[in-house]
Protein backbone atom coordinates (compact mmCIF):
# COMPACT_ATOMS: atom_id res chain seq x y z
CA UNK A 1 0.00 0.00 0.00
CA UNK A 2 2.57 2.42 0.99
CA UNK A 3 4.86 1.96 -2.01
CA UNK A 4 2.03 3.56 -4.51
CA UNK A 5 2.04 6.55 -2.23
CA UNK A 6 5.09 8.12 -2.51
CA UNK A 7 7.94 8.71 -5.60
CA UNK A 8 10.19 6.67 -6.59
CA UNK A 9 13.70 7.76 -5.21
CA UNK A 10 11.43 6.67 -1.72
CA UNK A 11 12.42 2.98 -1.03
CA UNK A 12 9.42 1.07 0.99
CA UNK A 13 8.60 -2.28 3.41
CA UNK A 14 5.60 -3.24 4.66
CA UNK A 15 3.97 -6.24 6.69
CA UNK A 16 0.26 -7.21 7.14
CA UNK A 17 1.58 -9.42 10.38
CA UNK A 18 4.23 -10.14 12.85
CA UNK A 19 6.59 -12.79 11.14
CA UNK A 20 6.85 -15.79 13.36
CA UNK A 21 10.17 -16.43 15.55
CA UNK A 22 12.49 -14.16 17.65
CA UNK A 23 12.15 -10.40 16.86
CA UNK A 24 15.80 -10.01 15.64
CA UNK A 25 16.48 -6.69 17.63
CA UNK A 26 20.11 -5.25 18.29
CA UNK A 27 20.83 -5.32 21.79
CA UNK A 28 20.55 -1.35 21.98
CA UNK A 29 17.13 -1.91 20.60
CA UNK A 30 16.27 -4.39 22.81
CA UNK A 31 17.02 -2.47 26.42
CA UNK A 32 14.83 0.17 24.76
CA UNK A 33 11.50 -2.15 25.33
CA UNK A 34 12.71 -4.37 28.33
CA UNK A 35 10.29 -3.24 30.29
CA UNK A 36 6.97 -3.24 27.29
CA UNK A 37 4.44 -5.96 26.88
CA UNK A 38 4.59 -8.34 24.06
CA UNK A 39 2.57 -6.37 21.61
CA UNK A 40 4.78 -3.47 21.50
CA UNK A 41 7.56 -5.52 21.55
CA UNK A 42 6.92 -7.23 18.36
CA UNK A 43 5.19 -3.61 16.85
CA UNK A 44 8.39 -2.01 17.36
CA UNK A 45 10.50 -4.71 16.26
CA UNK A 46 8.29 -5.69 12.97
CA UNK A 47 8.66 -2.20 11.89
CA UNK A 48 12.07 -2.28 12.07
CA UNK A 49 12.49 -5.08 10.23
CA UNK A 50 10.50 -3.35 7.76
CA UNK A 51 12.69 -0.35 8.14
CA UNK A 52 16.53 -2.28 7.80
CA UNK A 53 14.14 -4.75 4.48
CA UNK A 54 13.82 -1.08 2.65
CA UNK A 55 17.27 0.01 4.15
CA UNK A 56 19.04 -3.02 2.30
CA UNK A 57 16.97 -1.94 -0.81
CA UNK A 58 19.36 1.36 -0.43
CA UNK A 59 22.62 -0.73 -0.34
CA UNK A 60 23.00 0.05 3.91
CA UNK A 61 23.94 -2.43 5.84
CA UNK A 62 21.78 -3.86 9.28
CA UNK A 63 21.98 -1.31 11.98
CA UNK A 64 20.41 -0.15 15.07
CA UNK A 65 17.20 2.08 14.54
CA UNK A 66 16.46 3.90 17.87
CA UNK A 67 14.40 6.74 19.34
CA UNK A 68 15.69 9.98 19.12
CA UNK A 69 13.95 13.41 20.17
CA UNK A 70 10.20 12.57 20.76
CA UNK A 71 10.27 8.87 19.57
CA UNK A 72 11.20 10.07 15.74
CA UNK A 73 13.51 7.15 14.72
CA UNK A 74 17.44 8.17 14.31
CA UNK A 75 18.49 6.97 10.92
CA UNK A 76 21.55 6.40 9.66
CA UNK A 77 23.59 9.49 8.29
CA UNK A 78 22.58 10.32 5.03
CA UNK A 79 18.93 8.85 4.84
CA UNK A 80 15.57 9.93 5.88
CA UNK A 81 12.97 8.05 6.64
CA UNK A 82 9.52 7.38 9.01
CA UNK A 83 7.79 3.96 10.29
CA UNK A 84 3.92 3.50 10.87
CA UNK A 85 2.82 0.82 12.40
CA UNK A 86 -1.58 -0.30 13.33
CA UNK A 87 -3.42 -3.27 14.22
CA UNK A 88 -2.46 -5.48 11.48
CA UNK A 89 0.08 -3.39 9.46
CA UNK A 90 3.85 -2.24 9.57
CA UNK A 91 5.31 -0.35 7.30
CA UNK A 92 8.52 1.67 6.35
CA UNK A 93 9.68 4.10 4.14
CA UNK A 94 13.09 5.61 3.61
CA UNK A 95 15.28 7.60 1.00
CA UNK A 96 18.47 9.27 0.34
CA UNK A 97 18.55 12.86 1.92
CA UNK A 98 20.56 13.85 -1.85
CA UNK A 99 16.89 13.17 -2.81
CA UNK A 100 14.57 13.81 -0.56
CA UNK A 101 14.21 16.89 2.52
CA UNK A 102 12.04 14.40 4.43
CA UNK A 103 9.61 11.45 4.29
CA UNK A 104 6.44 10.98 6.43
CA UNK A 105 3.75 8.25 6.77
CA UNK A 106 1.33 7.38 8.96
CA UNK A 107 -1.52 4.26 9.22
CA UNK A 108 -4.83 4.17 11.17
CA UNK A 109 -7.87 1.61 10.79
CA UNK A 110 -10.14 2.69 8.83
CA UNK A 111 -12.62 3.10 11.40
CA UNK A 112 -14.13 6.20 12.89
CA UNK A 113 -12.05 8.15 15.80
CA UNK A 114 -13.32 6.38 19.37
CA UNK A 115 -14.60 9.72 20.42
CA UNK A 116 -15.96 13.22 19.50
CA UNK A 117 -13.71 15.09 21.10
CA UNK A 118 -11.14 13.24 19.74
CA UNK A 119 -12.00 14.86 16.51
CA UNK A 120 -12.71 18.32 18.22
CA UNK A 121 -9.11 17.99 19.68
CA UNK A 122 -7.55 17.41 16.24
CA UNK A 123 -10.00 19.17 13.68
CA UNK A 124 -10.23 23.08 12.61
CA UNK A 125 -13.76 24.22 11.68
CA UNK A 126 -12.94 24.35 7.69
CA UNK A 127 -11.87 20.76 8.27
CA UNK A 128 -14.86 19.94 9.67
CA UNK A 129 -17.02 21.68 6.98
CA UNK A 130 -15.67 18.99 4.41
CA UNK A 131 -15.62 16.11 6.81
CA UNK A 132 -19.28 16.32 6.81
CA UNK A 133 -19.31 17.07 3.04
CA UNK A 134 -17.39 14.05 2.13
CA UNK A 135 -18.94 11.44 4.56
CA UNK A 136 -22.45 12.26 3.61
CA UNK A 137 -20.43 11.43 0.00
CA UNK A 138 -18.38 8.51 0.75
CA UNK A 139 -19.03 7.03 3.97
CA UNK A 140 -17.06 3.90 3.25
CA UNK A 141 -13.79 6.03 4.11
CA UNK A 142 -13.32 6.80 7.82
CA UNK A 143 -12.67 10.73 6.91
CA UNK A 144 -12.24 11.66 10.63
CA UNK A 145 -9.35 8.99 10.72
CA UNK A 146 -7.52 10.25 7.49
CA UNK A 147 -7.52 13.80 8.73
CA UNK A 148 -5.71 11.85 11.79
CA UNK A 149 -3.50 10.17 9.82
CA UNK A 150 -2.44 13.31 7.46
CA UNK A 151 -1.89 14.85 10.20
CA UNK A 152 0.49 12.86 11.42
CA UNK A 153 2.46 12.49 8.39
CA UNK A 154 2.84 16.07 8.41
CA UNK A 155 4.36 16.11 11.65
CA UNK A 156 6.74 13.24 10.70
CA UNK A 157 7.93 15.18 7.96
CA UNK A 158 7.63 18.37 9.61
CA UNK A 159 9.47 17.68 12.94
CA UNK A 160 13.11 16.47 11.16
CA UNK A 161 13.34 19.10 9.76
CA UNK A 162 12.71 21.74 12.65
CA UNK A 163 13.48 19.82 15.69
CA UNK A 164 10.07 21.77 16.96
CA UNK A 165 6.46 19.95 17.51
CA UNK A 166 3.66 20.74 15.30
CA UNK A 167 0.40 20.55 16.89
CA UNK A 168 -2.90 19.81 15.43
CA UNK A 169 -4.45 23.05 14.56
CA UNK A 170 -0.96 24.23 13.34
CA UNK A 171 -2.03 22.85 9.64
CA UNK A 172 -4.97 22.61 7.93
CA UNK A 173 -5.81 19.46 5.69
CA UNK A 174 -7.63 19.63 2.43
CA UNK A 175 -8.28 16.40 1.04
CA UNK A 176 -9.27 15.93 -3.07
CA UNK A 177 -11.72 12.56 -2.37
CA UNK A 178 -11.22 11.53 -6.18
CA UNK A 179 -7.21 12.09 -6.97
CA UNK A 180 -6.63 10.60 -3.28
CA UNK A 181 -4.34 13.74 -2.45
CA UNK A 182 -3.86 15.92 0.35
CA UNK A 183 -2.50 19.28 0.59
CA UNK A 184 -1.66 20.71 4.42
CA UNK A 185 -1.33 24.17 4.75
CA UNK A 186 0.91 25.30 7.37
CA UNK A 187 -0.59 28.06 9.89
CA UNK A 188 3.22 29.18 11.62
CA UNK A 189 6.26 29.58 9.70
CA UNK A 190 7.77 26.77 7.63
CA UNK A 191 10.89 25.61 7.57
CA UNK A 192 13.65 27.57 5.54
CA UNK A 193 15.50 25.10 2.55
CA UNK A 194 17.96 27.11 0.83
CA UNK A 195 16.81 30.40 1.39
CA UNK A 196 13.40 29.46 0.65
CA UNK A 197 10.07 28.98 3.21
CA UNK A 198 7.98 26.17 2.88
CA UNK A 199 4.25 27.01 3.48
CA UNK A 200 2.81 23.56 2.58
CA UNK A 201 2.95 20.07 2.51
CA UNK A 202 1.24 17.69 -0.82
CA UNK A 203 0.57 14.10 -0.19
CA UNK A 204 -1.52 11.24 -0.59
CA UNK A 205 -3.95 8.75 0.58
CA UNK A 206 -5.58 5.48 0.24
CA UNK A 207 -7.74 2.92 1.77
CA UNK A 208 -7.49 -0.88 1.58
CA UNK A 209 -7.06 -3.95 3.68
CA UNK A 210 -9.20 -1.97 6.57
CA UNK A 211 -6.33 0.59 6.80
CA UNK A 212 -6.33 4.38 5.73
CA UNK A 213 -2.73 5.32 4.97
CA UNK A 214 -1.44 8.71 4.36
CA UNK A 215 2.49 9.23 3.13
CA UNK A 216 4.28 12.65 2.15
CA UNK A 217 7.80 13.04 0.26
CA UNK A 218 9.25 16.00 0.58
CA UNK A 219 11.31 17.03 -1.96
CA UNK A 220 13.40 20.40 -2.01
CA UNK A 221 11.16 23.57 -3.02
CA UNK A 222 11.75 24.86 -6.38
CA UNK A 223 12.44 28.63 -5.85
CA UNK A 224 11.09 31.32 -8.80
CA UNK A 225 14.17 33.52 -9.95
CA UNK A 226 11.57 35.65 -9.63
CA UNK A 227 10.87 35.35 -5.95
CA UNK A 228 13.06 36.79 -2.88
CA UNK A 229 14.80 34.63 -0.56
CA UNK A 230 13.27 33.35 1.78
CA UNK A 231 9.76 33.66 -0.51
CA UNK A 232 7.15 30.86 -0.12
CA UNK A 233 7.16 27.84 -1.52
CA UNK A 234 5.36 24.23 -1.46
CA UNK A 235 7.05 21.36 -1.13
CA UNK A 236 5.79 17.39 -1.51
CA UNK A 237 4.35 14.81 -3.89
CA UNK A 238 5.15 14.48 -7.62
CA UNK A 239 2.26 14.49 -9.81
CA UNK A 240 0.66 10.73 -9.58
CA UNK A 241 1.84 9.26 -13.32
CA UNK A 242 5.67 10.04 -12.30
CA UNK A 243 5.35 7.50 -9.05
CA UNK A 244 6.25 4.06 -8.76
CA UNK A 245 3.36 1.56 -8.21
Amino acid sequence: MIAALLPAPVVTAELFHDPPGPPGLFPEEERVVAGAVAGRRREFASVRACARQALARLGLPPAPLLPGARGAPRWPEGVVGSMTHCQGYRAAAVARATDLLAVGCDAEPNAPLPSPDILELISLPQERVWLREFTARRPAVSWDRLLFSAKESVYKTWFPLTGRPLDFDEAVITPDPVAGTFRAELLVPGPVVDGVRITAFDGRWRTGNGLVVTAIGLRPPVRSTTSARTGPASGGAVPFDDRRT
